[in-house]
């Protein structure tokens, strides 16, 4: 099984080869974006395993939650290699990838979703894999879904971006955070893989990203009463 996977819906943006479980990545972090560093990665990775890219099982992207422009590049990319080398494509949850990159047992996803939001779902390792407990939400972080039971690790941005508001939200339930994790092309691919095994793979007209949010922007009025700034 050889495939590339792409995670570009944090500000890690990276590209990584699965190539029979063995796993090369780059990756970059890259507040804006980073379209430039996609394709070239892509033809680096495959040059240096001397796999053609229509030689490969498939294509797998991180589909969200994240952020919109992120979501848009690697689904885009996705499917513009898929369209040209007749391969399937997979979406992979974001947030699911973070929880396997984190390398926990327990883990309480939540990345910052700005319009003081975050993004948040939790999962459980079962045979070396994420389970979802809690799917993916989005909420104000004082209002984040709650889990069952307690020793859950706190791992994402939005633990920095809104520390005190989760901590609080969550003092039941967390034993530790890990704000400096995120989502990883390496894990996307790990995740990807077996589905793709699997026969879980789609034409590449059908990829599309899991925004969980649908609204772009709030207008002055909504961020006021969200607590949020002119």
């Amino acid at each position: 099984m050889n495939l590339i996977a792409l995670e570009t819906s944090t500000r890690l943006i990276s590209v990584a080869l699965w190539r029979d479980g063995k796993i090369t990545q780059r990756s970059h972090d890259q507040p804006n974006a980073g379209s430039e560093l996609i394709l070239p990665w892509v033809r680096e990775l495959l040059a240096e395993s001397g796999i053609a890219l229509f030689a490969l099982d498939g294509i797998a992207f991180g589909s969200g939650p994240g952020g919109f422009t992120g979501l848009r590049l690697a689904c885009g990319v996705a499917q513009g290699l898929a369209f040209g080398s007749d391969l399937p494509v997979l979406g992979v949850g974001s947030l699911e990838a973070l929880a396997l990159a984190s390398g926990e047992r327990h883990v309480y996803a939540c990345v910052d979703a700005r319009m003081n939001e975050v993004y948040s779902a939790a999962y459980q390792t079962v045979d070396e894999l994420p389970a979802e407990i809690l799917a993916p939400a989005v909420t104000p972080p004082a209002s984040v879904p709650l889990p069952e039971g307690r020793n859950w690790t706190g791992c994402g941005d939005g633990f920095a971006a809104y520390d005190s508001l989760l901590r609080e939200r969550l003092e039941n339930y967390l034993a530790s955070v890990r704000p400096e994790v995120m989502p990883t092309a390496a894990a996307v691919a790990t995740l990807a893989a077996p589905r793709f095994a699997r026969g879980e793979g789609t034409a590449a007209m059908h990829a599309a990203p899991l925004y969980v949010r649908d609204k772009v922007a709030f207008t002055t009025a909504e961020r006021l009463a969200r607590g949020g700034a002119k």
